[in-house]
């Protein structure tokens, strides 16, 4: 069954179209594997990057006992709070306890993401090799699919999903940004087509739905930052992906691009009175592990 099809009908008041043309990803056998060490339940870890060590926490659910390749997904906090919060308040952990899946909690330098042209003090945090630092360690000391690395994020952490979709879609397999849209100031190219799957409140007072200026809100002064807005951010991943030129009729939750480039998604749903909040982390998930690397 399609994956907004699916959500269609699992969401009350939802109904989306989605595109026929684009055929499942293949279901193929978890792989084996040996000599990798990681133990099921909650690991603080830190990894070197560029000198200096990065932390973040890694979660395996009970079900994980090294057996076989399972997905990993990076859930990246807000602005102002920590991996900790995010652990604690994203659901993604519940989520993995229930489907078995692996999941790391970044920990930002000033409790924030550098997307370029925000969010951290300086701007030369490379959070994106942070990424792939701390997927390299993970999949040395645990059995993951390489092919099924997932990003997701809240706010600020959004906004490094979106980068990873830019800058690292050879790392991660799809992203699911909540509450950030795209930013005018910010590059990006991504490397192939990369599904993207959006959550985005109408009424948010901190990333205008709309787009415009923003400043972050930190103790340290940043610059003023252009948000796409929610639409904005929907088309430039439409153009990124190659997608056709219309979308699905949009409904009063979701909309979907047509046919896009090698079966890529793109799909924004919008709460229409919805704030500053994050999706719900089992319908993201639920889009996140329908997709692969090729």
């Amino acid at each position: 069954m399609p994956r907004l099809l699916l959500l269609c009908l699992l969401l009350p008041g939802l109904a989306c179209a989605t595109n026929p043309g684009t055929p499942e990803p293949p279901t193929n056998p978890p792989a084996a594997c040996s000599g990798q060490t990681l133990q099921a339940g909650e690991h603080n870890l830190s990894v070197n990057v560029n000198g200096q060590q990065r932390e973040f926490i890694l979660y395996a659910p009970p079900s994980y006992n090294g057996n076989a390749q399972v997905p990993l997904l990076l859930d990246f906090h807000a602005l102002l709070t920590s991996a900790e919060y995010q652990r604690d308040n994203s659901g993604t952990r519940e989520v993995a306890q229930d489907e078995g899946f692996l999941v790391a909690y970044p920990q930002g330098i000033d409790n924030a993401w550098n997307l370029g042209p925000c969010c951290t003090e300086s701007r030369t945090v490379d959070d994106v090799a942070f990424a792939r630092a701390m997927v390299a360690d993970v999949v040395a000391r645990s059995c993951v699919d390489q092919k099924r690395v997932y990003a997701t994020g809240y706010s600020n952490g959004g906004g490094m999903a979106y980068k990873l979709a830019c800058s690292a879609a050879d790392l991660v397999a799809a992203v699911a940004p909540a509450a950030f849209d795209m930013i005018e100031e910010m590059n990006c190219a991504p490397s192939r087509p990369i599904s993207v799957f959006a959550y985005r409140g109408r009424l948010d007072p901190i990333v205008p739905y709309s787009g415009g200026p923003s400043t972050p809100p930190t103790s340290y002064p940043l610059q003023q930052i252009t948000f796409q807005g929610a639409q904005g951010s929907f088309n430039t991943w439409a153009a990124l992906n190659n997608c056709s030129t219309g979308t699905s009729s949009p409904s009063r939750n979701c909309t979907a691009s047509n046919s896009c480039e090698d079966g890529s998604e793109n799909v924004l749903c919008t709460a229409r009175f919805g704030g500053h909040s994050a999706w719900d982390a089992q319908t993201s998930w639920d889009f996140l592990k329908t997709h692969q690397l090729p």
